[in-house]
């Protein structure tokens, strides 16, 4: 393990023990604490079994929030960066050292998604519901049509690269930092790093690596802001934790491959509705408050 790598473990293990530490300082002083459903944790269990096999875990998870009114929908980016940040620690633990990739990207690309994670939490934070509803609208929208992108080979398949020079090196730091950013409001960083990765001529198994190390560090770190408003659901956020572990150790070790061309055709049609419903609920005109 070179140097980088100890870096990214190390920085990843301060995340998450401040996660932690933050999520049981938050249980005592906040309301709202309780013990999560079965089917939560059910949500969890899926949508994070999907995540490690590379589709995704929070278009998934909005859709299944919104159509089965699990969360108020100012509440569900929150509820995502929270209960998906423990399934995001073990991906980043069992993949990350699996693929050889330029560490220095790997680190850079990691730690720029964790800075823009901070700063649109913060936002996030303070946006009411009705903008919120909108953005997680069109992040369902966009996640619909690269998941039908993929499906008809409409993406670029990548380079042979597992480094890049030093133009794309910056441009692609700073892409994963808007991405970063853009994961505060619901929109899953896996996809547009992917496709962003191999535009700039990089193989695509270099974005798994990546991809899972940057939402290991920034779902942590989005988290701590999301702690200290309050502003997500404590049980449904616990409960994709806790099935969202399982569910990752099963794809992983257990199940590892899936037709995954199927399987996006319905995530797709399930994104479409919700994006729909989501998009109603911000147009319909809300009772006045007394």
């Amino acid at each position: 393990m070179n140097a980088a790598q100890i870096a990214f473990y190390v920085a990843v293990g301060t995340a998450g023990i401040a996660f932690v530490y933050g999520g049981i300082r938050a249980a005592r002083t906040q309301p709202g604490v309780r013990w999560p459903t079965p089917f939560e944790m059910s949500i969890g269990l899926l949508t994070d079994f999907l995540d490690a096999l590379g589709i995704g875990s929070f278009a998934p998870t909005t859709a299944i929030f919104k159509l089965r009114r699990v969360v108020a929908d100012e509440l569900i980016p929150g509820s995502l960066n929270v209960g998906h940040t423990p399934a995001a620690l073990t991906e980043s633990l069992i993949f990350v050292t699996a693929i050889v990739v330029d560490p220095s990207l790997l680190v850079a690309m990691v730690a720029s998604a964790a800075l823009g994670a901070w700063l649109g939490a913060g936002i996030v934070a303070r946006l009411p519901r009705r903008a919120i509803q909108i953005f997680m609208g069109l992040a369902l929208i966009i996640a619909g049509a690269v998941f039908a992108a993929m499906n008809f080979g409409a993406l670029p398949g990548g380079g042979v690269a597992m480094s890049l020079p030093e133009g794309k090196f910056a441009l692609a730091v700073g892409i994963n930092f808007v991405l970063g950013a853009l994961m505060s409001v619901g929109i899953g960083l896996y996809a547009p790093c992917m496709i962003t990765l191999a535009l700039l001529g990089m193989h695509p198994l270099a974005a798994f690596p990546i991809m899972m190390g940057s939402c290991a560090l920034l779902q942590p770190v989005a988290s701590l802001r999301f702690f200290q408003t309050g502003r997500f659901a404590w049980g449904p956020s616990v409960g994709l934790a806790l099935g969202g572990v399982v569910g990752v150790l099963i794809a992983a070790y257990i199940v590892k491959s899936l037709p995954l061309h199927a399987l996006r055709w319905l995530v797709i049609i399930v994104v479409a509705y919700a994006a729909f419903a989501m998009l109603r609920s911000a147009a319909s005109r809300q009772p006045a408050a007394a």
